[in-house]
């Protein structure tokens, strides 16, 4: 059986605490879950059109945004989503899956992330009332979901490092387009989202990559690994694309 190729995208940094998980992870699936991922870093500025992660059966956006390339970052989305390619987005990877949604589905060209354009007016990804940086809080999660079949319970307790979610006075906008947000804080705030008629797209505003000491890997990652697993690449990897890094 071929070992599935996932493409970790993100700006991969020493700096950022759910980068330096990683390898711990990818080892501790491989030990206790017999799942072995061929991982590749692929930089959001090394991705120019979705195309480019031809190849890959599975896509993790990770924190770290902002992103050097916020149209990589999109195109990462486009390309899992268009392609039923597995799809996991964690923290800055949760707010460019919706921006990405929100510009190419819904049609709402001007969806902006305060982050990178704290000018505008209305913005899809908003500062948040409080920050969340360093926090654990509580999930809520909506029945019959992806996120809460894979977490196995209607209440989960994570953790977070960022500033920006979603602005609320979007959310119908998303959901008439057909995405689900399938897990909530105590005050109705969306902390998960999901597209339910794709094999695996799962977006989380908590970072599920921090979860405990890093030895054993959160359910949504070990979820998404399995999706992997189960994914088969359409186009074979090209031998030249998007610069990557193991």
């Amino acid at each position: 059986m071929t070992t599935p190729r996932l493409a970790l995208v993100g700006d991969r940094s020493p700096h950022v605490r759910s980068h330096t998980r990683i390898p711990g992870l990818l080892q501790a699936l491989r030990e206790r879950d017999r799942l072995d991922l061929d991982a590749y870093w692929v930089r959001t500025d090394d991705i120019t059109e979705p195309d480019d992660l031809a190849g890959f059966d599975a896509v993790w956006l990770l924190p770290g945004s902002p992103y050097a390339s916020e149209e990589g970052a999109l195109a990462a989305v486009a390309h899992a989503r268009l392609h039923g390619v597995p799809f996991l987005g964690t923290c800055g990877g949760f707010q460019h899956a919706l921006l990405e949604f929100a510009r190419t589905v819904c049609g709402l060209s001007t969806a902006a992330h305060a982050e990178v354009d704290p000018d505008a007016a209305d913005p899809l990804v908003a500062l948040l009332a409080c920050s969340l940086v360093g926090h654990e809080g509580a999930v809520h999660l909506v029945p019959g979901t992806l996120a809460e079949r894979v977490l196995a319970a209607d209440r989960t307790v994570e953790r977070y490092h960022c500033d920006y979610g979603l602005n609320p006075r979007h959310l119908d906008l998303l959901r008439e387009h057909g995405m689900v947000f399938s897990g909530h804080d105590a005050d109705g705030e969306v902390r998960v989202a999901e597209l339910p008629d794709h094999p695996f797209f799962l977006a989380t505003l908590f970072q599920p990559e921090l979860a405990g000491d890093g030895t054993r890997p959160h359910p949504v990652i070990t979820a998404f690994a399995r999706a992997a697993s189960a994914s088969t690449a359409t186009t074979p990897a090209a031998a030249a694309g998007p610069a990557r890094s193991r």
